[in-house]
């Protein structure tokens, strides 16, 4: 957990504060209990590499015999809010409003699966320059989130980015090719990836 004596605890919801804190490899999550918020820096992390990407093949298959729209950026509350939709959660109200400002500054993104008008699946994450970090998925119909984290993949590579950080190892992004590694090597490809000047 981060502990900054530098800021007060609604400061570090400030969009400009937020984004020095992604970048230096923190990420929030509140306490689904009291609600606060809390900056975490985990020793070890995940990321996707973007180099060699690994969709399973049944997944493609899967993608190439169903009609999926796909959508970015288009309807980011929606996400968020479905996202957030379960038993217990890190994603509260206040975190949401934090996000939306994140948004208003371009640095909120997400992909986005609808069907027949209906969004069934989708994922969001917060852009800094080349890096991308993954916050949260969901899905109402079987493997949407799988195919929102596909296009995603796809769409980084093709703009460039270097860094995907998915925070925690799951069964679900471990398909992907997901691996785990080591705060100092997570920080090194997070420097060089925040040096990167690419658009999402």
């Amino acid at each position: 957990m981060v502990r900054n004596k530098n800021f007060r605890y609604d400061e570090l919801l400030k969009p400009d504060i937020m984004l020095r804190l992604y970048a230096s490899g923190a990420f929030p999550m509140a306490d689904e209990n009291t609600g606060e918020i809390n900056w975490f820096m985990p020793e070890i992390r995940t990321i996707i590499p973007l180099d060699n990407l690994n969709i399973p093949r049944s997944l493609k298959k899967f993608i190439k015999t169903n009609e999926f729209e796909i959508k970015f950026d288009s309807n980011f509350l929606s996400v968020v809010k479905s996202c957030a939709a379960r038993e217990t959660t890190w994603i509260s109200d206040e975190l949401i409003q934090a996000y939306l400002k994140l948004e208003e500054l371009g640095h909120i993104h997400t992909v986005e699966v609808w069907k027949d008008n209906k969004l069934t699946g989708g994922l969001y994450g917060v852009s800094y320059a080349g890096a991308f970090f993954g916050e949260s998925m969901f899905s109402t119909e079987p493997q949407t989130s799988k195919i929102a984290l596909v296009k995603l993949l796809e769409h980084l590579r093709e703009k460039d980015f270097l860094l995907l950080d998915v925070q925690y190892m799951t069964p679900h992004l471990k398909m992907f090719g997901a691996t785990e590694i080591s705060f100092t090597e997570y920080n090194q490809l997070l420097y060089l990836a925040c040096s990167r000047k690419v658009e999402f």
